[in-house]
């Protein structure tokens, strides 16, 4: 009898912590992961929803990159059969749960588009519910759009690539006018000293930083690892432009913000270099942009765009065609399409630089200011 008792006891310890470990991290049920009923919090960058779990945590549960997910927040709004990856591999517009490298906890968002906090009506007393859907339902994607770069030097061939520092040479441009690159500030990814380097050997006299506020490049300068003075006396002469650009590139905000982003460089003297964090989306959207404007084929501007890709990831044409078509398809083109605005037109054929001097009037820009930046960027 008294064996039997422990038994029970034994079982229903077992079933108690069962269930504190379901309220406290999820659960799986059938096999089916499931958190519930997590806390929120408002990513106000990038915009967007923390749920409150780690990525580990999280993966712990069962859940795996390519898995379709439902979530269901306690106001009621839900999305269904949404992606999970540990990158921003959907396409533009479109919502997805992402546990990117370094972020302290995993988020829904929607993708480059407007901040899904806001657009679902969420208040940080509401919880959040994530359940999967179907196991492994865009691991093809995942699988696909899964790279990843790393951070030392020696990895690298030149310091040039490991900074993705390059001079735009596309169209009409002039000849070491333009450059793009990673960021000569933020040195989260160790490369600013080296972008920094470059920028005092090429003579860059103007930067477009489409990434920080001031508050975050004093903290960057402050920094014990800080080893920039380029950069630093650009920045202390009113030479460094603050966009503060998120990725949101359909919006009037962004589009206002690289109107008067381009309208203030041209007020500068050149060469300019224009960086984000990694000179890679932000980046590749605005000098996108300017190569559009500045009379390069869609050729040229998907060469230039992809060398990024083979900078961190050693992805080309020749040694990774499906994932180098992937990325053009699923990355480039809907930023593209963003500024040509007509799915008829054939981007091959176009003059890109009516449907950029388009964009730019739309964003704000005159007609004489969007003159005065091309001839500080042409022939």
């Amino acid at each position: 009898m008294n064996n039997k008792k422990k038994t029970i006891r034994s079982a229903a310890a077992i079933l108690l912590a069962g269930c504190m470990l379901c309220g406290a991290f999820g659960c799986v049920k059938n096999d089916v992961p499931k958190a519930a009923d997590r806390a929120i919090l408002h990513e106000e960058e990038f915009g967007g929803v923390y749920v409150d779990l780690t990525i580990e945590a999280f993966n712990q549960l069962g859940f795996a990159y390519g898995d379709a997910v439902d979530v269901t927040f306690s106001n009621g709004y839900s999305l269904s059969g949404i992606p999970y990856y540990n990158g921003y591999y959907t396409l533009t517009g479109d919502p997805l749960v992402v546990a990117y490298p370094g972020y302290p906890y995993i988020k829904v968002c929607i993708n480059n588009g407007d901040d899904l906090y806001t657009l679902a009506g969420l208040k940080e007393t509401d919880t959040a519910t994530i359940t999967r859907s179907e196991r492994g339902a865009f691991s093809d994607i995942q699988d696909a759009r899964d790279i990843h770069y790393r951070d030392e030097r020696e990895r690298f061939p030149s310091d040039a690539v490991f900074a993705n520092f390059r001079s735009v040479q596309v169209g009409n441009l002039k000849e070491n006018t333009l450059y793009r690159a990673a960021s000569p500030c933020d040195n989260q990814h160790n490369r600013a000293p080296y972008v920094d380097a470059l920028c005092k050997e090429v003579g860059i006299r103007c930067v477009v930083n489409l990434a920080d506020t001031e508050e975050k490049i004093e903290n960057y300068i402050t920094a014990a690892d800080f080893n920039s003075p380029h950069f630093l006396s650009l920045y202390n002469g009113g030479d460094v432009l603050l966009l503060t650009l998120n990725m949101n590139y359909s919006s009037e905000d962004f589009r206002a913000k690289v109107a008067n982003g381009l309208i203030a460089m041209t007020e500068h003297e050149g060469p300019y270099l224009v960086h984000c964090t990694e000179g890679k989306d932000r980046t590749g959207f605005v000098c996108m942009l300017l190569e559009m404007l500045c009379g390069a084929s869609y050729d040229e501007i998907v060469s230039d765009y992809m060398i990024t890709y083979a900078n961190y990831y050693g992805i080309s044409k020749e040694t990774d065609a499906k994932r180098y078509d992937v990325i053009v398809e699923s990355v480039f083109l809907p930023m593209l399409n963003s500024v040509i605005g007509d799915g008829a037109v054939d981007p091959g054929t176009a003059d890109l630089s009516v449907y950029a001097e388009r964009f730019l009037q739309n964003a704000g820009m005159t007609e004489a200011q969007i003159a005065a930046l091309k001839a500080a960027l042409t022939e």
